[in-house]
């Protein structure tokens, strides 16, 4: 039996890097995976190759800053399998960007995708975990929500707040048998980094390494199993060291 046997799981940002590597992991324990992406392509040719494994596995192509398109996933979701149980709301974008050239517009795409999509992706998991009496929804957040860097103050700002959305919701559901709790990625090996750029964030982690996409979805399965059943509001720091200098 896996950890997550016959469980529901919903992952956000679910066809590639960390997202895609947790649905790996997930469906060799034992769980039916909803996958969600607004890249189609990537999202459809992942679907299949996780098929070749198991029959549980759906993908839906969503925004995850419009509220009808978030609605439709969990629609979906319990229409395809019955409920949902667990969900790694993970979806986000990031960039660099000296902050007095920053145009509003790019601010707010940060912030809409990286907190208020988390947000809404979060409210419509506990909706449904209220009707089936609970769940555990892990949200990604990042070394970055704790602290500063040059250039990044939008996704900086976005991710502090989604460590403190964590804890607030975490305290305000406890009592329904919702758990939540967030990751804190440090710089991982996965496409959104350049490879021009691994050395040089390598060299200024202590650890004299990047992270491996794997080794962040071990920690959401973790926090999305029984294994992690007296955890909640916790915000797990997987970086390296970075932020204990």
């Amino acid at each position: 039996m896996g950890k997550l046997q016959d469980k529901v799981a919903v992952i956000t940002g679910g066809a590639s890097g960390i997202g895609a590597e947790t649905a790996r992991l997930f469906v060799s324990e034992g769980a039916k995976v909803v996958l969600v992406d607004l890249n189609e392509e990537k999202g459809k040719a992942f679907e299949e190759e996780l098929k070749a494994i198991t029959p549980h596995v759906l993908f839906i192509k969503a925004d995850i800053t419009s509220e009808e398109e978030v609605e439709n996933i969990f629609a979906q979701a319990v229409s395809t399998f019955g409920t949902v149980d667990v969900v790694f709301n993970n979806a986000g974008i990031g960039r660099v960007h000296p902050s007095h050239d920053l145009e509003y517009s790019e601010w707010r795409k940060t912030v809409n995708v990286d907190l208020d999509g988390v947000f809404l992706v979060a409210r419509e998991s506990i909706r449904n975990m209220l009707q089936t009496g609970g769940g555990t929804i892990v949200n990604t957040a990042s070394m970055y929500g704790w602290v500063g860097s040059p250039g990044s103050a939008a996704y900086n700002a976005a991710k502090g707040g989604v460590i403190n959305l964590t804890r607030s919701l975490a305290l305000e559901y406890a009592d329904q048998n919702i758990r939540i709790n967030a990751v804190c990625p440090g710089f991982i090996d996965t496409p959104i980094i350049p490879e021009e750029d691994k050395q040089a964030l390598a060299s200024i982690t202590p650890l004299k390494r990047l992270g491996k996409a794997e080794e962040m979805a071990k920690a959401v399965l973790f926090m999305s199993s029984d294994d992690s059943s007296f955890m909640t509001g916790s915000s797990l720091t997987l970086d390296g060291g970075y932020t204990a200098q």
